[in-house]
């Protein structure tokens, strides 16, 4: 008898992740989601907002969840005093782990778990992947809605024989034919397995998801105990410009940080804005984000910059005190200024030039 599997989507109040909520809310009505968010303590007042108003419109409570949760003091602020007042950053990035992941996995517990993940189609990144057995992730807004270790298990050579098999039984006689010439040759140095992953879904994606659903039936992944999928049959590739729409066709609300607004330095004019979800401090924000909160947001800014003692600072090799110098706000401003003039021939949108909120990397992550 089939084990029960929870379906789970975190939000991190960016604006990937809560289009996919409203995406798989509008499109798989039957899917018994729970939605969540973990809470550091340290996010901006428009991401409780955002979060308020997408309860709302789900009609489900967003389930909050706090690393530490019996401590007195923020999450954050918590962990922080027992990594001895070191700050984070993209080589310690203990935030992640304690305020993002650790609640997630615990909230999982030891349930058969599908994880739904933000990655969109136009976006050349992985996801969080759990290690844990009992979690799987799914990527809706992909082609490929499978993750990594799913596709190893699935289309390593020794499984070429019943891969075949599964094609001659689930696709036409055309694309079986195309599609066994591609499977029988062994990835190598030669054909590499991204390269034959890519050419299956080029032939059809709805029969490459129906061949990974029935040769997982078999496997001990969480999906193997459900009788249907619907996303196999989902053929949308959901990029920039499509979680726009999904905010705007669905009334809600789209992040308030990522409004561009102007600046002006040496005469010539420049739009920036927040580009992540996440706490204020983030340490991933590029240096024209800070002055961006230095300027939007002064209290907070005021309050990050108290973070920084002991020789711990939020950038490597610069405080926020000499951020904020006004000679070197306005070299930041000119660098910012080049870089998006430099790149414009490609996007116009600020929320386009810069990096994209990531949910969990903190990690763009799964959040």
């Amino acid at each position: 008898m089939s084990k029960k599997v929870r379906h789970l989507l975190g939000i991190s109040g960016g604006k990937d992740s809560t289009a996919l909520a409203i995406y798989m809310r509008n499109n798989y009505p039957e899917l018994d989601i729970e939605y969540y968010f973990c809470d550091t303590g340290k996010e901006l007042d428009e991401t409780y907002t955002l979060i308020n108003e997408l309860e709302v419109f789900l009609g489900k409570k967003i389930k909050l969840l706090r690393a530490a949760d019996k401590s007195n003091e923020e999450p954050f602020d918590h962990f922080l005093k027992i990594y001895g007042g070191y700050l984070p950053s993209s080589q310690a990035r203990w935030c992640t782990k304690n305020l993002k992941l650790e609640p997630f996995v615990k909230f999982a517990g030891n349930d058969l778990v599908i994880s739904y993940v933000a990655i969109r189609g136009d976006e050349d990144r992985e996801g969080y992947v759990s290690t844990k057995s009992n979690i799987q992730t799914i990527f809706p807004f992909r082609k490929n809605i499978w993750s990594i270790e799913i596709l190893n298990a699935v289309f390593g050579n020794v499984n070429i024989p019943k891969v075949a098999e599964l094609y001659k039984a689930f696709a036409s006689e055309t694309i079986t034919k195309k599609a066994l010439e591609i499977i029988f040759t062994p990835t190598s140095g030669n054909f590499f397995f991204s390269k034959k992953i890519n050419a299956l879904l080029e032939l059809s994606i709805k029969t490459f998801n129906k061949v990974v659903f029935e040769f997982l039936k078999n496997s001990n992944y969480p999906i193997a105990n459900i009788t249907n999928f619907p996303l196999i049959e989902n053929e949308e590739i959901i990029v920039m410009e499509d979680v726009k729409k999904i905010f705007k066709e669905n009334g809600v609300t789209f992040p308030r940080y990522y409004n561009e607004i102007e600046y002006e330095v040496d005469g010539q004019k420049g739009k920036y804005a927040r580009t992540r979800s996440g706490c204020y401090f983030c340490f991933f924000q590029q240096k024209i984000e800070w002055i961006w909160l230095f300027e939007q947001h002064p209290n907070l800014f005021e309050k990050a910059m108290k973070y920084e003692k002991d020789g711990f600072t939020w950038n490597e090799n610069e405080s926020l005190k000499d951020i904020i110098k006004p000679e070197r706000i306005i070299q930041i401003k000119k660098d910012h200024l080049r870089k998006s003039k430099r790149i414009s021939t490609k996007s116009n949108k600020l929320v386009d030039i810069l990096n994209d909120d990531t949910g969990i990397s903190c990690v763009n992550c799964f959040i």
